[in-house]
């Protein structure tokens, strides 16, 4: 069974990563997780012009906060009244970060699932700030979806890297898990000026070849110095429906990550993103 979580601020660009994660795992055992995290939203409240209406905002928000997510979960249950699923609610007076990873690590959630904007849905960005700060600081494998996304049947799923990081069995057992779903291919792409590679290299590609032995897996190697550019541009040559990389110090991510890298690296974000974190989790 997939414990999964989706945070949610009730907007349309979330709902549609609900909907995204509810055709997706269709076929799977499943357990969900809404949540709504509204500490920010009680402190930005209009209302909230003195410590005397503390208590009474405070209240009214967080009955707010309850009354979205019943609403969420019967549109929820008409969407996909699906026997393979179970669904929970939770409605937290905390910060998203905060009690993504409280859910985190107290569900043994494998999997957290939200649009790549919220609310603001400005064009001018990749990420919205809160899928930012979930990407950024949540440690736990993160699928992101962007506004208007519906391709649930994914064929191709390119997962780039270096082969210089050991990585977790339990995120790549996720990636193989997800590919399995709808029998994906997945092209692990190395992208260097060299074909030749370490020792320690060699062995981070046997490791992700043994773990994704189940599935159609191709070993790509693009011989470049302009990593981000090759990869918007395999993306596109080769159809790609979803892009996975792992979240850790000096990765391809990270430089997603970071504003000033944002435009040169923008990959469009037009598929899915699975961020993988490479930590050892309880």
């Amino acid at each position: 069974m997939l414990s999964i979580l989706l945070p949610t601020d009730f907007s349309e660009n979330s709902m549609n990563a609900i909907r995204y994660a509810l055709e997706f795992f269709k076929y799977q055992k499943t357990t969900f997780y809404f949540m709504h995290a509204y500490q920010n939203e009680f402190y930005d409240h209009e209302e909230l012009r003195s410590r005397d209406v503390f208590d009474d905002v405070l209240d009214k928000v967080k009955t707010a906060s309850q009354n979205n997510l019943d609403i969420l979960l019967d549109k929820v249950k008409e969407i996909a009244p699906n026997p393979r699923f179970t669904f929970h609610t939770i409605s937290a007076y905390n910060t998203l970060v905060e009690e993504v990873n409280l859910i985190a690590d107290g569900k043994q959630i494998d999997l957290i699932v939200m649009g790549t904007k919220g609310k603001s849905n400005e064009r001018h960005i990749v990420f919205g700030s809160k899928t930012f700060q979930v990407l950024k600081y949540v440690e736990c494998p993160i699928l992101a979806i962007p506004s208007n996304y519906t391709n649930t049947q994914p064929k191709r799923i390119l997962f780039p890297t270096n082969y210089m990081m050991p990585y977790k069995r339990r995120e790549l057992k996720l990636l193989s898990v997800l590919a399995k779903s709808y029998r994906s291919s997945i092209d692990v792409l190395h992208v260097s000026t060299s074909h030749k590679l370490s020792i320690r290299q060699e062995d981070n590609k046997a490791f992700i070849s043994s773990i994704l032995s189940d599935n159609d897996v191709k070993f790509c190697h693009e011989e470049s110095r302009k990593v981000a550019d090759t990869i918007k541009t395999y993306i596109k040559e080769k159809n790609i429906d979803i892009i996975t990389m792992v979240n850790t110090q000096h990765s391809f991510l990270e430089d997603m990550l970071f504003p000033s890298n944002i435009d040169k690296v923008s990959l469009g974000l037009k598929i899915p993103l699975l961020a993988m974190q490479n930590k050892t989790r309880s």
